[in-house]
């Protein structure tokens, strides 16, 4: 599973480095607002995580991706088979979210919509909202719809939305709020 988590991290980064290309349009035009830097509370990161999240083409709409890292409290729970009990502990974990998403809006607007979905890797298995099985996991599959307000010629950004978790046999709702800076 880690292997995996890592394999989809760096190629989301490769993915990066392989669409980029130089910061201006055929025009010969700088393109603002592509690239954003985000700190959200809840959603992917499922606590708080700082997201670095850019477009692959040279516009501020269509597809692109995010990367982060962030962080997450939960209960790791013990049976001690002498005295029969179940003791827990709160524990906290790094998390390690990735999406690919895609803008929907007008080239003119700053009110745009996103769709998106990818993996959240944590750092430890845990108990996480108060799910607790024997199908704890550290890789939980991440989905978003958020209203996104992005002004059109970059700077201050937020979004807020709905972002389900899903992890082992169940499907958490959630939901995130972020604000950012888009360059």
């Amino acid at each position: 599973m880690r292997k995996q988590a890592l394999f989809i991290c760096l190629s989301l980064a490769a993915s990066q480095l392989i669409f980029s290309q130089d910061s201006k349009s055929a025009s010969g035009q700088t393109t603002i607002g592509k690239s954003s830097f985000i700190a959200e509370l809840g959603g992917p990161g499922i606590v708080f995580s700082a997201n670095y999240d850019t477009r692959f083409k040279q516009s501020r709409l269509g597809v692109g991706g995010r990367i982060g890292i962030g962080f997450v409290s939960g209960w790791e729970q013990t049976y001690d088979p002498v005295t029969g009990y179940y003791d827990s502990e709160e524990v906290t974990a790094i998390t390690f979210p990735a999406q690919l998403n895609y803008i929907f809006g007008k080239e003119g607007s700053s009110h745009t919509f996103e769709v998106g979905g990818g993996i959240t890797y944590v750092t430890k298995k845990m108990e996480i909202m108060n799910f607790y099985d024997e199908n704890e996991t550290q890789l939980f599959g991440t989905f978003c719809f958020m209203y996104r307000r992005q002004p059109i010629n970059g700077g201050f950004s937020w979004r807020i939305g709905f972002t389900p978790l899903v992890g082992k046999g169940y499907i958490q709702a959630f939901a995130g709020a972020s604000v950012g800076y888009n360059f």
